[in-house]
């Protein structure tokens, strides 16, 4: 009798709970924006297909309208399809939109440094971040230098490999590391540096861990998952390891700091962190977050684009061979490049542009948070609710991108071959989210991208592959090549 009554009450607990859960539901839904009918606590997610969520949006999208409500477990996420929608959030209206919706695999990073801190003072530490990496040269000719010099040194080592097939993937990330490392921590690693690699490592597992279907489910199921074996606990793990190492170097700084003589960001950070000694937003450990958010950001985002941009010129030797023939115009067969000319470089500019435009990077963008009761586009959203702005539904509309699944750099050309820019053009987000996920991508990424595509197009890529064998396109919250195999470089 003693079990029955037990079992009885569990059932009514549970009937209980599901009760509440619809009630919540079809009280909360008053005027938001329409979307599927939500199951009790998995929400909508059966709809959504996490191997490729960017096309369930797609699909929800002709089906909803621009603007539509989906339950990812119990939290209510509006999803915003469309230029219209998306440029109203992210740039007409950034400040109702500005938080931050919780990435759960990163919740050791929460309320503190750039990304993923909702609380007073990441306003403050977005500004400050901005303002001095821009005196640390960052869109400047003092970063252009850094870069060229960078960019000689991975030609070098493209050279060294003297036509032997080799895996590109670590050796091609280490030059958007070096220049990011040289700027937060005034260091330059080896190519073959351990530590360097590590890290790299750790980047790159993370960046590509986030794609997969079990961090999707994770994040919006984490109070019951987050005690399971799964990779969510080397995401977490990494991002520990992570803030360790720019934890060392904070304690590191720390002891030699001359607030005269600056040497590098982490030193401006901590004199910032003294001026405001006794704040609680400004902590080493704070500190710590900041760089890894900005070592992490700066480096895995250009290093994956990167490795695209290699799978594509191997997929399409035509377009290589187009590019070698406007970089031995303007640069010659031996000078590094300088951001200067690309001006006289339409062709070059246009597929760095659709590089960035075809891999669509960050579909699904991330999460952002309504900070007041508001209204869009006559629908009520609630304080709090999750608002994600899709970017591959600007970086793959059709009437401003004709044919946007295929890799086409006339899409950033005009009809007398100059370069052309699209306010679509959106591949990092775009408004204080935007920069706060990764302050540093107009100013770091964009030339980067363009001097090393330069550096590595004064020498031959070949894959191992058939070219109908390479695949460039990924899908999910973030894209990271999957594909790795053995390229060979030729003079």
């Amino acid at each position: 009798m003693a079990a029955l009554g037990i079992t009885l009450a569990l059932l009514v607990w549970l009937v209980t709970l599901l009760f509440i859960s619809i009630w919540k539901q079809i009280h909360s839904s008053w005027n938001l924006p329409p979307g599927p009918f939500p199951l009790p606590i998995i929400g909508n997610v059966l709809q959504v297909d996490l191997k490729d969520i960017p096309k369930s949006f797609a699909r929800l999208a002709e089906r909803f309208g621009p603007v539509f409500t989906l339950y990812l477990g119990t939290r209510r996420v509006v999803v915003l399809y469309g230029y219209k929608a998306v440029k109203e959030v992210l740039l007409n209206r950034k400040n109702e939109f500005s938080g931050r919706g919780k990435i759960p695999a990163f919740h050791l990073y929460e309320q503190k440094g750039i990304i993923f801190n909702n609380g007073p003072t990441w306003k403050d530490i977005r500004r400050f971040s901005l303002t001095t990496l821009r005196d640390y040269g960052m869109g400047k000719q003092g970063n252009e230098e850094r870069i060229q010099r960078e960019a000689h040194f991975l030609l070098e080592e493209l050279r060294k490999t003297r036509g032997q097939p080799f895996d590109p993937t670590f050796l091609v990330g280490c030059a958007p590391f070096n220049v990011i490392a040289h700027i937060l921590f005034n260091r330059r690693f080896n190519y073959d540096d351990k530590k360097c690699l590590r890290l790299m490592s750790m980047f790159n597992a993370n960046f590509y861990l986030l794609s997969t279907p079990w961090l999707q489910l994770y994040n919006n199921f984490s109070d019951y998952l987050h005690y399971l074996p799964g990779s969510h606990r080397k995401v977490i793990a990494n991002a520990s390891e992570i803030k360790a190492y720019t934890l060392e170097m904070a304690k590191e700084h720390l002891q030699s700091l001359d607030p005269s003589s600056p040497r590098d960001f982490t030193d401006c950070m901590l004199m910032e962190m003294e001026k405001h000694s006794g704040e609680s937003g400004y902590t080493l450990e704070n500190v710590a977050v900041t760089l890894a958010d900005l070592f992490f950001a700066g480096t895995e985002t250009t290093s994956t684009t990167l490795r695209y941009g290699l799978l594509i010129l191997m997929k399409y030797p035509e377009i290589e061979e187009k590019l070698h023939k406007e970089i031995d115009r303007v640069i010659g067969p031996s000078r590094i490049p300088a951001v200067k000319d690309r001006l006289e470089m339409p062709y070059m500019d246009a597929v760095v542009h659709e590089i960035q435009r075809f891999i669509d990077l960050i579909p699904s963008n991330l999460p952002h948070e309504a900070t007041q009761d508001t209204m869009l586009q006559g629908y009520v959203i609630p304080k709090g609710t999750v608002v994600i702005p899709t970017l591959d539904s600007l970086l793959y509309d059709d009437q401003e991108f004709p044919d946007p699944e295929q890799f086409k750099p006339e899409h950033f050309l005009d009809g007398n071959g100059k370069f052309k820019y699209s306010d679509y053009f959106k591949p990092f987000s775009a408004g204080e989210q935007g920069s706060r996920a990764a302050p540093q991508p107009e100013m770091v990424s964009s030339p980067l991208i363009a001097l090393c595509v330069s550096a590595t197009s004064q020498l031959c890529t070949t894959s191992q592959l058939s070219s109908s064998l390479i695949s460039t396109h990924n899908t999910n919250q973030v894209c990271s090549p999957i594909q790795r195999g053995w390229v060979t470089f030729s003079q």
